[in-house]
């Protein structure tokens, strides 16, 4: 029996052994993990004055454009160098002649008819001068006297008929003066329908004509832009602002500047937009030596117009500004806050921010993976160079 009962009893003491150890070992040592700081780049937000620009983007029109027209008929004699396509010419300039010669007739016979009804005219003057002279020797009134006897409906028929004439020898010399036509300002042909030879009719279309004084520019504004803007509506030529337009010609960017003139005034139905109007002035360069290439009808170029001016606002970069209208600051124990922000405009770089942070706060402007608030951070702030200099 004893034999049977040694090994229970040496595991038993085994058992009791590794027992009486684990229940009387020490108890581990606790050994504190430090919170990990993530490093980030921040920078100082300072409150300033931003100026607003409006972009937008059109075609160069024309201030007029005119088709000719012919009011009398009659064979072209002469055509101008100038009425060719892209023909320049200064006002007043003969640009088409037609044959005058039925209208220089149509004008002689009526001075002859004009000459003819005055000498009528003086002739009752003097019969109408003797009648009542010849009233006057019977002793009785004026008054009392016939109007036939003193000839006065042959005295009004005969100033009629002057009347008349002169209204008919104004239109022959009009309808001749027609037979060349002029230039009605200074400007550029854009088409061109008759030559030398051919025999046009009252109401033929000739050609195309557009001035070149100024040019104007049509520039839709949607809701957004308009918020951007200062009131607009019609402005002097002293308080038009000044906008400046752009456009690649030869593959270089060009520059030209206008003037924000008026607002058209009604909003297009198919864009909702409202247009606003910009004038350059010689944009040919006709008046004066143009320093950059001129400014062609039909170009189409970009604008930016000056809008608002902000005050005590704060730029926060585009990418510094979270989901939600959030920015994230560093508070005074180097932790992340989200904080949400009042943001109204912005630009491509930008936001403008007029509440939610204040003078010296310290914003993360490097990129977040998932931003937590009140996680440890190690700023390091942005100097002007764009390098980062620990802020600990």
């Amino acid at each position: 029996m004893k034999e049977k009962l040694k090994p229970v009893a040496i595991v038993a003491l085994f058992v009791f052994v590794a027992v009486a150890m684990t229940a009387l070992r020490p108890a581990p040592v606790k050994i504190s993990t430090p919170e990990n700081a993530i490093a980030v780049k921040t920078q100082k937000v300072q409150a300033t004055q931003v100026s607003l620009a409006v972009e937008s983007q059109g075609s160069v029109l024309p201030r007029t454009r005119t088709s000719l027209i012919s009011e009398v008929s009659g064979a072209v004699l002469e055509v101008s160098p100038q009425f060719i396509v892209g023909g320049r010419f200064e006002q007043g300039d003969t640009l088409l002649r037609l044959d005058p010669t039925d209208y220089e007739v149509a004008l002689q016979r009526a001075e002859a008819r004009l000459i003819s009804v005055n000498a009528q005219l003086t002739f009752e003057q003097a019969r109408a001068t003797q009648a009542k002279k010849e009233w006057a020797m019977t002793g009785r009134p004026a008054s009392e006297a016939p109007i036939l006897a003193l000839r006065e409906p042959y005295l009004a028929e005969a100033r009629a008929n002057v009347l008349q004439a002169e209204a008919e020898f104004k239109q022959a010399q009009q309808k001749l003066r027609r037979t060349t036509i002029r230039a009605p300002y200074t400007g550029i042909v854009s088409a061109k329908s008759v030559d030398v030879g051919q025999y046009v009719t009252v109401g033929t279309p000739l050609g195309n004509t557009f001035a070149i004084d100024f040019v104007e520019v049509r520039l839709p504004l949607t809701d957004k832009d308009l918020s951007m803007m200062e009131d607009i509506g019609f402005f002097s030529a002293s308080t038009a602002p000044t906008v400046m337009l752009s456009a690649t010609v030869g593959g270089v960017q060009v520059q030209w500047s206008g003037a924000l003139v008026r607002s058209e005034g009604v909003v297009n139905e198919l864009n909702r937009s409202r247009y606003v109007v910009v004038q350059v002035q010689d944009p040919y360069g006709v008046g004066s030596s143009l320093s950059s290439p001129p400014l062609l009808v039909g170009t189409f170029v970009r604008a930016v117009l000056a809008g608002k001016k902000l005050n005590n606002v704060f730029k926060v970069p585009r990418h510094a500004m979270l989901e939600g209208n959030k920015v994230a600051l560093v508070d005074t124990q180097s932790r992340l806050r989200l904080t949400p922000v009042e943001s109204s405009f912005g630009n491509d770089e930008f936001y403008f921010v007029s509440a939610g942070v204040k003078e010296g706060d310290e914003l993360i402007v490097s990129a977040l993976g998932i931003p937590i608030d009140g996680m440890k951070v190690n700023p390091r702030k942005k100097t002007a160079d764009g390098e980062a200099n620990n802020g600990q």
